[in-house]
C-alpha cells in the first residue's frame, strides 16, 4: 500500500511538473484519501486544483491545510490567492496578513504577488 501512494504521489507530482492539473489532481486525491494528516500531498493537491482553476476545492484543500498546520505561510498566500480569484477580497486579506505575519514579508500584502 505504502508503494501504490508513493507511486500515485510521483505521478501526481510528475503531472502537476508537466502542467497537467487534472492529471496530477487524479493522482493525488487517492493519497489524500489514505494520508490525509500529510499536509505536503494535500497542499500540492490544492495547487493543482488552483491551477486548473477549480476554486471551491482548492479552497476545501487548503482550508484543511491550514487546520493541521495554522503556520504553513504558503497555504495561507494560495487562500488569498483563491479566495481573490472569486472576487472575495474581504476574506483574502486575512489570509495574506497572515502570511506577511509568518514570513516578515510585507510584499505578501499586496495581491498577486504569488
Amino acid at each position: 500500500m505504502e508503494d501504490m501512494r508513493a507511486l500515485s504521489y510521483g505521478l501526481g507530482q510528475q503531472y502537476f511538473e508537466e502542467r497537467d492539473y487534472r492529471g496530477a489532481i487524479r493522482a493525488l486525491q487517492p493519497v489524500v484519501d489514505d494520508t490525509p494528516d500529510d499536509v505536503g500531498t494535500r497542499l500540492l493537491l490544492a495547487r493543482a486544483y488552483y491551477h486548473a482553476a477549480l476554486l471551491k476545492p482548492a479552497e476545501e484543500q487548503l482550508l484543511a491545510v491550514i487546520e493541521r498546520e495554522p503556520t504553513e505561510y504558503y497555504a495561507h498566500l494560495m487562500m488569498a490567492r483563491t479566495l481573490e480569484r472569486q472576487s472575495r477580497p474581504d476574506e483574502a486579506g486575512k489570509h495574506r496578513r497572515i502570511a506577511a505575519a509568518l514570513t516578515g514579508d510585507d510584499e505578501l500584502l499586496k495581491p498577486h504577488s504569488l
